[in-house]
């Protein structure tokens, strides 16, 4: 968890061949994972988001093989507020397509 923005933005890119400058947010946790770093390009600049657990940890999906996974906005509520990925008893989610 010692990366900033620039070593993150670096490590999304060189790691992950992946654009930092997309509209996505890639989010890395530390290995006792009481702490998250979320990194967001916005407009101009980056954002850097960073939340340390007091007690407790974040449920973190374990990944066999891939080093990255797309997960929902919900699901990444569900990890933020300590919950993991799969819900039984959520609903599933609506996509939802307008036309006027």
């Amino acid at each position: 968890m010692r990366k900033s923005i620039d070593g993150l933005a670096a490590l999304v890119q060189a790691s992950f061949q992946l654009d930092p400058f997309s509209p996505c947010l890639f989010v890395f946790c530390n290995r006792q994972r009481d702490k998250l770093k979320i990194l967001h390009w916005s407009h101009n600049g980056f954002w850097l988001y960073y939340r340390r657990l007091e007690r407790g940890r974040f449920d973190w999906p374990e990944t066999s093989d891939a080093k990255t996974m797309v997960i929902t906005r919900r699901e990444l509520n569900w990890l933020l507020d300590g919950l993991p990925l799969e819900q039984p008893k959520a609903h599933r989610a609506v996509h939802v397509r307008s036309t006027i």
